[in-house]
């Protein structure tokens, strides 16, 4: 297993078997999460309905920051070792992270308007995930404008590695700035959040978890296929419509 996770042509097989199995299981997750979000969770107290969105907007806030962690991690890696699959892994996560980003920005915006009486507000927490977006795209539109892709992942690495300072600027900026944004509901001392309101929260992670897992699994295939079109094994693949 772990010998397949830095061999192209290992973890292709490895990753073409559990593609649908994760897409699957995280379908299965976002069903049963929505159905507790909307029909089974109690009205807050405070928010009313409109708390609803913290099921959609939590997870992909979190999975934002998380992915693009692991982008530096692997990015890192690259740097260190000249390992090819470390600068795929850290590829294939962006357009996931991206993703992920827009979701939260877009849900705490909606969620904004009927809690501040806004869209956006030019709060640290709200800037600061703003920032990590672009860094996003700035990582897939530089992955993109260069065709040398050795040049290309170095240079995004560079990306990774810098910007990563921005993640604990967001997750720290509402106990270092007096911001909106409300303070964290889960802490390592507990949690503030009704019971079933906190199972169906961490439902919903897990599914945008398996499902960043999914995509990404499925992205790195595409790339290997296309770094290693080369390969007798790659083109046999090809050839088959095996992506």
């Amino acid at each position: 297993m772990f010998r397949n996770l830095f061999d192209p042509q290992g973890f292709y097989y490895f990753a073409g078997r559990s593609v649908r199995w994760l897409m699957g299981l995280a379908l299965v997750l976002v069903l049963v999460g929505l159905y507790l979000a909307f029909f089974v969770c109690p009205i807050d107290a405070t928010q009313g309905n409109s708390y609803r969105i913290i099921f959609i907007h939590v997870p992909a806030a979190w999975m934002s920051m998380l992915i693009y962690v692991m982008m530096a991690v692997f990015s890192a890696f690259a740097l260190a070792t000249n390992n090819k699959m470390c600068s795929i892994f850290a590829s294939s996560m962006a357009p996931t992270g991206a993703l992920m980003c827009f979701v939260a920005l877009f849900c705490g915006s909606v969620w904004g308007r009927p809690t501040w009486g806004t869209y956006w507000v030019w709060d640290a927490r709200l800037t600061s995930e703003l920032i990590l977006l672009f860094l996003y795209l700035g990582f897939l539109a530089l992955q993109s404008s260069i065709a040398d892709h050795r040049r290309a992942d170095k240079a995004c690495a560079v990306i990774a590695l810098v910007g990563v300072v921005n993640v604990p600027i967001i997750y720290f900026s509402v106990r270092w700035w007096n911001t909106l944004h409300q303070g964290a509901s889960i802490t390592s001392s507990g949690s503030s959040i009704h019971p079933l309101m906190l199972t169906t929260l961490l439902v919903m992670v897990a599914a945008a978890w398996i499902y960043s897992l999914g995509a990404t699994f499925a992205r790195t295939r595409t790339i290997i296929l296309e770094r290693e079109r080369r390969e007798d094994w790659a083109q046999e693949a090809a050839l088959r419509g095996d992506i």
